[in-house]
């Protein structure tokens, strides 16, 4: 971890070469970032079934002026601008809607649900043109725990630059910008996690911003980035979002109490009480204004908390701040603090016109590789089977690293495979070896499914990352689905021969390589199937504990319905279904029909058909007896080395004739398909990253 006073002077050194270079380059590109009466309002109430559930109606707004009486204004007529080479602060309390504002101003509100306009440089700004010029860094550190931090840039470049940068080029920009970040001392450390000591709480935040801005975007929106860190983290924090302003970026961030140092180096304030403006201007105008307001901040005092101690205080009165918000419009339509000029700033640039000399000065790496840029951007940088292949690559480099992770799924594979070889050791061909070898079977069969379980916390843990990188087209949800199945399947082969070869010649089935080959085959089918399965859930279910609930229940229902506890045949109409739509049933039938296929192999000779039977308690003289009687009546000779029950006769009476073994192989190997395909689908849908 590195010393906090090395990174100050290292971000200190960084932003005087930023500075230089930017003296150098001339005077950037002018942009103004305009909002007007933004209003935003959501239905509240108590839902469904006494509030436990979420109601069912919309949050859209009626199309009447008057705001209907069980709604509540998260933004009420707030307007504003910013501009690039400075720092625009959104601040206020906990529920003054600072992070929805920000969500409005990046696109992540639905367009219908919010009232007012957003432009940049005079012109609308929504949808593919928001996301290629934008980025939105979240509260959250929202990164791969065992990847050093120079590797997170380089994926980040390697995902968000285009593929007409040179590997070089994107190495390059990967160099500036952990030099832009102050980052230097700290690029080949890991980022860490609770269990891996890597960066600071400081140098994790500037890695997550770098991700973010690796295209030096010309929007960047910032939700609290200053939280959770000590004051001198919080700083340099803000010092390389200074750095990033000046370079010709449009800075707008939300900060919930920032320090003296901090406001010091703040462009613009907006602050919000329950949606509405209470004040808008530079950090300085803040003392004449609660001055003129009645309340005067006292000397040694930081204007920032005062302030908010002082909204805080209004919020308490029946009339709330209201009164505030009333005279800061009568106070800006007296002093015209909107832009500290007295009027509203024009752009000298069309929009199109302002792109293309930022790209041709080095900002929006992604949008072209050529100098020139258009409205119409790509919509991605790089091709499909780029994105798979660095997802890949990614995941991979992240998961060798914790290799105790597979080792604990190794080890209760092999433990579980030992236990179930040790009770069912060298069965033999007799009735109760055939009962045993069915135990054998719906037990090993059923635990390749629970042991996917483990599965699930993957996508739970990296659901906030990929809605991150989807949200600005940093890659196609298909080639994050390819790619975690690809990332998933050697893990599964590995596991698959580790089971097969613990329980296989231990238990003592039959039919030798061939058959070995196809257990092993139909164990990683039900693996791959079973990973498929818990996937999906993964994305449907948000929590890891509810989501282990569901996966243990429903894997329980597919044993049940699997047809060992109950034959096909034997299963009511009603609930028939069920059985077809069982994960456990075909691996399941697979099995059964490798080991009992074989129509010449004998399982009851003689009186052996008599065990488990009233009979076969008897004398063994009265059993041969009753054998000959048998015989007999059949027509035939019956002795004690007479066939009775051969693998055939096994595979009649459990009602498992309907498949073959190859075709239960490929409907438990489609399951695996037709789940990660149900996959993408919840991603395609229920992943917008949008409030409604």
């Amino acid at each position: 971890m590195s010393n906090s006073g090395h990174i100050a002077v290292e971000v200190d050194d960084a932003a005087e070469r930023e500075l230089q270079a930017l003296v150098a380059a001339g005077p950037p590109v002018p942009y103004t970032l305009s909002f007007t009466d933004l209003s935003y309002r959501v239905k509240q109430g108590r839902g469904g079934l006494l509030g436990c559930l979420p109601a069912r109606a919309s949050n859209r707004l009626a199309s009447t002026d008057a705001p209907p009486a069980n709604t509540k204004a998260l933004l009420d007529g707030i307007s504003g601008e910013a501009r690039e080479g400075e720092l625009f602060a959104v601040m206020g309390a906990s529920g003054s809607g600072k992070s929805t504002l920000v969500d409005a101003l990046a696109g992540r509100i639905a367009r219908d649900s919010l009232r007012g306009h957003v432009t940049l440089n005079g012109e609308p700004l929504h949808g593919s043109r928001l996301r290629a010029i934008s980025a939105y860094v979240m509260q959250d550190d929202l990164l791969y725990p065992m990847l050093t931090v120079r590797e997170t840039l380089l994926f980040a470049a390697e995902l968000r630059l285009s593929r007409a940068l040179s590997p070089a080029a994107k190495r390059d920009r990967v160099d500036r910008l952990v030099d832009q970040l102050g980052l230097s001392r700290a690029a080949d450390t890991i980022i860490g996690d609770e269990g891996h000591r890597g960066v600071s709480g400081g140098e994790r935040r500037r890695v997550s911003i770098g991700t973010d801005i690796i295209h030096d975007p010309i929007l960047l929106f910032l939700d609290e980035p200053t939280s959770g860190l000590d004051s001198a983290s919080a700083f340099m924090v803000v010092q390389v979002l200074r750095t990033i302003a000046r370079s010709g970026s449009v800075v707008v961030m939300t900060i919930h109490q920032p320090s003296a140092r901090i406001l010091g180096i703040l462009g613009r304030l907006l602050l919000l009480s329950r949606g509405r403006t209470v004040y808008a201007g530079t950090p300085a105008g803040l003392k004449p204004f609660l001055a003129e307001f009645g309340t005067p901040i006292p000397d040694n005092e930081n204007p920032a908390e005062f302030a908010l101690d002082t909204i805080r205080e209004r919020e308490g009165q029946p009339d709330g701040t209201a009164v505030l918000a009333d005279f800061n419009a009568k106070w800006q339509a007296t002093h015209k603090l909107m832009d500290g000029n007295g009027a509203k700033r024009v752009s000298p640039m069309t929009l199109e016109y302002a792109i293309a000399e930022s790209v041709a000065r080095g900002k929006l790496v992604a949008g072209s590789g050529t100098g020139t840029v258009s409205l119409q951007m790509p919509t991605y940088a790089n091709p499909m089977p780029v994105e798979v292949w660095v997802l890949i690559k990614r995941a991979f480099t992240n998961t060798r690293r914790m290799p105790e992770l597979f080792g604990m799924r190794l080890g209760t594979i092999m433990v579980t495979g030992l236990i179930l070889a040790t009770i069912f050791l060298r069965l033999d061909d007799t009735p109760k070896g055939v009962q045993e070898r069915l135990g054998f079977f719906a037990m090993g069969m059923s635990t390749m499914f629970y042991v996917c379980a483990d599965a699930l916390p993957v996508f739970v843990q990296e659901r906030h990352i990929y809605l991150r990188e989807t949200a600005h087209n940093a890659y196609r949800r298909i080639s994050y689905v390819l790619a975690n199945a690809v990332v998933s399947f050697p893990p599964l082969v590995a596991l698959s021969l580790a089971f097969a070869v613990t329980t296989f010649f231990a238990v003592g089935l039959a039919g030798g390589a061939s058959s070995f080959l196809y257990f092993s085959l139909i164990i990683l089918a039900s693996l791959w199937a079973g990973s498929g399965f818990v996937t999906f859930l993964s994305a449907v279910v948000p929590h890891v504990m509810l989501g282990y609930t569901v996966v243990v229940a429903i894997l329980a229902y597919f044993l049940l319905f699997s047809g060992f506890f109950i034959n096909r045949d034997r299963i009511p109409d009603y609930w028939i279904w069920f059985h077809y739509i069982s994960l456990v049933k075909y691996p399941y039938q697979a099995v059964l029909q490798n080991e009992f296929g074989d129509a010449t192999r004998c399982f009851a000779r003689g009186v052996q058909m008599f065990d488990g039977t009233p009979i076969g308690g008897m004398p063994e003289a009265i059993k041969m007896k009753v054998l000959g009687a048998i015989g007999n009546a059949l027509g035939t000779r019956m002795t004690s080395h007479t066939c009775v029950l051969t693998g055939a006769d096994v595979l009649a009476q459990q009602a498992v004739t309907d498949l073959g073994k190859w075709m239960c192989l490929l409907v438990t190997a489609g399951f695996g398909f037709f789940f990660r395909a149900l996959f993408y689908v919840v991603l395609l849908v229920g992943s917008k990253n949008k409030r409604k």
